[in-house]
């Protein structure tokens, strides 16, 4: 038996093939939607379940990123760190870096000495405190400046991710952060 449908003849064979397409294509989007989001009544050790694991591969992606952007720069990535904290102020307390950059004095103090190699920056002892190493950006440093400038548009497009969302996940991490390690001297916020 055949329909009319806009005009054409059609078979029912065809309306049923085409219905079940259809459905096959809305499982599939349905499944597609159930594989991107972890089923939170499956196993609690799930891998794909854990935050640590989703923020460690977010993290180990994005960082990638950054890496042929900043190698032409002659900078690692928690260099880079390091070089925005100073570009933000200086001369800073090595202590008051590793805070910033949140790493501990002792991983930071090599990476600092490798950016002092490189003619970066400078290590002194703090005339105010001289148990306090003292970093400065060097001449050299203070140019990088200018092409640092253009890493933050450039990794916004190698991530190929619509700067807005950028936006909103710096705000829900930082909001997070800021929760599990509140800055010093304030109250932890209730979760």
């Amino acid at each position: 038996m055949t329909n009319r449908i806009s005009g054409q003849q059609v078979d029912d064979r065809q309306i049923d093939a085409g219905a079940a397409a259809a459905a096959k294509t809305d499982a599939d989007a349905a499944k597609a939607t159930a594989d991107a989001a972890p089923d939170l009544t499956a196993d609690p050790l799930a891998l794909e379940r854990q935050l640590c694991f989703a923020l460690a591969v977010a993290s180990r992606l994005v960082i990638s990123a950054y890496k042929p952007i900043l190698e032409p720069m002659g900078l690692t990535h928690p260099q880079y760190l390091v070089m925005l904290a100073l570009w933000e102020q200086q001369p800073r307390a090595l202590s008051e870096v590793a805070r910033l950059v949140r790493l501990e004095p002792a991983t930071l103090s090599p990476l600092v000495k490798r950016l002092e190699a490189a003619g970066y920056v400078t290590r002194e002892r703090s005339p105010h405190d001289e148990r306090q190493l003292a970093l400065t950006l060097t001449p050299a440093g203070r140019r990088l400046r200018a092409q640092a400038e253009h890493v933050p548009e450039r990794v916004v497009a190698a991530l190929g991710v619509d700067i807005d969302e950028l936006v909103h996940l710096h705000g829900e991490l930082s909001t997070l952060i800021g929760r599990i390690s509140p800055a010093e001297g304030a109250a932890p916020s209730a979760a």
